[in-house]
């Protein structure tokens, strides 16, 4: 069966049919005669069941993320924060600058699948530095261009380090022009 949102034909005429309701011998009960008498103990009441964490086998967590709504079909328990590697979420983030770029980049990339924050500077850093890459290799005729492409390159990683691990805590995105608006739009598309 299609599930998709937009069909071409009507999903309810491919639909199976139910199969037609048996006729009983016996018949149903008369509305206005008297219920039968099932006892005095009301099986609703709440000291007679069992607190629902008493089914679980898991540790009780406070304060899932969002106020533990249910997001996404009940996955109310997302952590914003976990990652694929046994690494904290701001330590990945800068291994994407640090790493020789582009490369920890593409290494991100290809390892981390959970989190959207590192997969943002990931992706970032390999467009960034694949882009001053290129340039080097254009200006690499006058050594004077070359050194000072290297600063900007020294510097450009310390800064974008330095904040990727600064906003980690509150998940903010340092965005560079062009590069940073292609990354995000990279992870949405996700």
């Amino acid at each position: 069966m299609d599930f998709a949102p937009y069909q071409d034909t009507d999903p309810q005429s491919t639909r199976a049919l139910s199969p037609p309701p048996q006729r009983s011998t016996s018949r149903s009960p008369n509305p206005k005669s008297p219920l039968p008498n099932r006892g005095t103990t009301d099986p609703f009441l709440a000291s007679s069941l069992p607190a629902p964490s008493h089914f679980s086998h898991e540790p009780r967590e406070e304060n899932i993320s969002f106020g533990n709504t249910a997001l996404e079909g009940g996955r109310s328990n997302i952590n914003l924060f976990d990652t694929s590697l046994p690494l904290r979420l701001d330590h990945e983030a800068m291994i994407a600058y640090l790493l020789l770029p582009p490369a920890g980049g593409v290494f991100l990339l290809l390892v981390e699948h959970k989190s959207d924050y590192v997969r943002f500077h990931a992706w970032q850093s390999s467009l960034v530095f694949t882009a001053m890459f290129i340039i080097h290799l254009i200006f690499s005729w006058s050594s004077v261009l070359s050194w000072i492409l290297f600063v900007f390159d020294l510097g450009l990683i310390a800064f974008l380090t330095f904040h990727a691990y600064q906003d980690a805590s509150n998940l903010d995105r340092i965005e560079l022009p062009f590069f940073g608006g292609l990354a995000s739009s990279f992870v949405d598309a996700e």
